[in-house]
């Protein structure tokens, strides 16, 4: 993977260059760091992302709209469809309305019938018995 090379602007500010995947999980833990984070805009992987941030802050109180945002983000990276939610996200805003999560969930749930079937036989105690009575000398 390569990222081009964080550059201070010259008064100060410093560059970032973040990416979403990378912190994550830690978000999940603590969502509300989203609102006061220093790198947040460098964060979002498109313009949609930060545009429904915006919107979710606007609509809801401050925890709901950080929980959301890090729920979109978490969707994005788990299910790979980073490009084709934020075509979504930009529908939501142009229609003026919030994201459905739960839709969403069930839009992006990988397919039943693409999971492998995984079948477990389990063995039988009296072999572990077969194992105690050749291993005791």
């Amino acid at each position: 993977m390569t990222l081009p090379r964080g550059r201070s602007k010259g008064n100060g500010v410093h560059g970032h260059v973040v990416d979403y995947r990378h912190v994550i999980h830690s978000l999940r833990r603590k969502p509300m760091a989203l609102l006061k984070l220093v790198y947040r805009d460098q964060l979002f992987p498109r313009t949609a992302y930060a545009r429904t941030f915006h919107r979710l802050i606007e609509a809801l109180p401050e925890r709901a709209a950080c929980q959301m945002m890090v729920e979109l983000l978490s969707l994005a990276h788990e299910r790979a469809c980073e490009a084709e939610l934020a075509t979504l996200l930009s529908a939501d805003i142009a229609a003026n309305r919030l994201p459905d999560m739960a839709s969403l969930r069930e839009r992006f749930a990988p397919d039943p019938a693409t999971l492998p079937e995984v079948v477990v036989e389990l063995t039988s105690l009296s072999s572990y018995d077969a194992l105690l009575a050749g291993g005791v000398a």
